[in-house]
């Protein structure tokens, strides 16, 4: 069983090859010259793809032909190349060019999930009987594309992460004069306004103590953005113990999220000679 559609992993293939260096099959330095081939990276990359989406073991995903050492190598290799994060910002300005990103509506709330193997930002969960957890503090743009996230763990208030969460705008370009920020309950507070403030965004904050539906204001965006994420089952109960790697499969998962929507919004504008039959 395919973890993703034929119609996402090629063109993120294409794009991943291109950012890898060029490697011989064989090591050039090698006094032989008659080792074992090397792996082939796309062998590795729909690996990673299956660990993402299916969430299990190294050890489950690996065979005769290589290890889950060969896959645990391979992948620190990319991630000390910056892969991941050039693939997805590659696909975010995609999204930005094609379809257009909306950038006077962001919305920022934090996600839950459970992390049973503890870790550098893993920590008490307050919804889960104390055990080990790991929270993400995420932001999306009004149609909810992942726009940055901040890790931290689950014993985490929400409010302290909304400074660093909004410092990653920075790094989209051009912003529009009037940015209205959507929040949960959690960061009504003073110290959020005045935050606010300072930065020039205008806050649309939920109010503690009143019932308000999600579908109220834009908030909803961000919350159906985490329930795409926690769809790839890495993070519904991640056992990775390194920051720098579940950045990497976060990456690796707003980079499927946000070319699914582009192709599902494209769809009906646009006309590509490989446009799949429906919508992703």
């Amino acid at each position: 069983m395919p973890a993703l559609p034929s119609r996402l992993t090629e063109p993120l293939w294409d794009q991943f090859v291109a950012l890898l260096p060029k490697r011989p099959e064989f090591h050039p330095d090698h006094p032989l010259g008659c080792h074992r081939r090397r792996i082939s990276d796309r062998i590795i990359f729909d690996k990673m793809l299956q660990l993402l989406r299916f969430g299990c073991s190294y050890e489950a995903i690996a065979d005769t032909t290589y290890s889950a050492t060969t896959i645990r190598s391979r992948r620190d290799k990319w991630i000390q190349l910056g892969v991941f994060a050039q693939i997805k910002q590659i696909a975010l300005d995609s999204y930005d060019r094609i379809v257009g990103l909306v950038l006077d509506q962001i919305a920022v709330d934090g996600s839950i999930t459970k992390a049973p193997g503890g870790g550098e930002v893993a920590g008490r969960s307050p919804v889960d009987r104390g055990k080990q957890g790991l929270k993400r503090s995420g932001m999306t743009d009004g149609y909810g594309m992942p726009l940055g996230r901040i890790l931290a763990g689950a014993n985490r208030h929400d409010s302290p992460l909304l400074a660093p969460i909004l410092d990653r705008l920075n790094d989209l370009g051009p912003l529009p004069d009037d940015i209205t920020v959507h929040l949960a309950a959690g960061y009504d507070s003073d110290k959020t306004r005045a935050l606010l403030n300072e930065r020039g965004l205008h806050g649309r904050i939920a109010h503690k103590g009143e019932k308000v539906p999600i579908q109220a204001s834009r908030r909803w965006h961000v919350e159906r953005t985490h329930a795409w994420q926690n769809a790839f089952y890495r993070f519904a109960r991640c056992y990775e113990r390194r920051t720098t790697v579940i950045d990497a499969f976060l990456d690796l998962a707003d980079t499927i999220i946000t070319v699914r929507s582009r192709i599902r919004q494209a769809w009906t504008t646009h006309r590509w000679d490989t446009r799949p039959r429906r919508r992703s």
